[in-house]
């Protein structure tokens, strides 16, 4: 699975580590270098404008030192501090930071920070995925449901069952209108009546599906859809 660039920052005072930094930030082929700020009300200003994953940051500075900059932040994203004073050390950790840099910054020990922070974001989108949810109408009540935890979809008439790994939830829906707030390389409709979570499903022959030990029909239309389906994902 290719990996994203992390859009990426560089706070720091001096300029000749700002150069030194951001030569490193664009030879790494993963991260993307979006700015560069020589004091933290600069970088205070566009940081909760934009998108920001990664900033590489030094924590002496006049007016906001690196501390006081993050504690300034909405929205905290990756932060790996940069000084030349192993002093910082401890008091980073109370800052949850991805890595804490000494200088004079070298290769190895710059990629290996980064290697850090590209585990890191991985494990946070995981975690997004896994708790991506809808709200339906069952029972007059708002229901969350999380996405992952959908195995399949059943068509009753007016009504669908949302068949989850811990409960069975009768929504007023049809299954044209459902399938359209489900992932579409997550989910595929197999048959007039079925709709299933491609994540779940553990075999499958010509004629069926099998999810969670339960046979489910397959139309043979929708065969080679299905077999598609399943090999993007493995790709995925």
């Amino acid at each position: 699975m290719e990996t994203n660039k992390l859009r990426t920052i560089v706070v720091d005072d001096s300029s000749l580590q700002r150069m030194a930094v951001s030569k490193l930030i664009n030879d790494h082929p993963h991260l993307d270098l979006v700015a560069e700020y020589n004091n933290g009300m600069e970088a205070y200003k566009n940081v909760e404008k934009n998108q920001i994953d990664l900033i590489f940051l030094d924590v002496e500075m006049p007016i906001l030192d690196g501390f006081e900059f993050i504690e300034s932040l909405s929205n905290i994203p990756q932060i790996v501090l940069i000084t030349s004073k192993p002093d910082y050390a401890l008091k980073a950790f109370d800052y949850d930071v991805t890595d804490y840099l000494l200088k004079p910054i070298t290769k190895s020990r710059f990629a290996a920070s980064i290697k850090k922070a590209l585990l890191k974001s991985e494990k946070t989108s995981l975690n997004k995925a896994d708790e991506a949810h809808i709200y339906v109408n069952s029972n007059l009540k708002k229901v969350k449901v999380v996405i992952n935890e959908i195995k399949w979809i059943e068509g009753l008439g007016d009504y669908i069952k949302l068949v989850t790994d811990d409960s069975n939830i009768l929504v007023l829906s049809t299954m044209k209108a459902f399938i359209e707030k489900l992932p579409q390389d997550k989910f595929l409709r197999i048959h007039k009546s079925y709709i299933v979570n491609l994540e779940k499903i553990e075999k499958f022959s010509s004629a069926q599906v099998e999810v969670a030990g339960q046979q489910i029909p397959l139309s043979r239309y929708k065969k080679l859809q299905l077999e598609e389906a399943l090999l993007n994902e493995e790709q995925d």
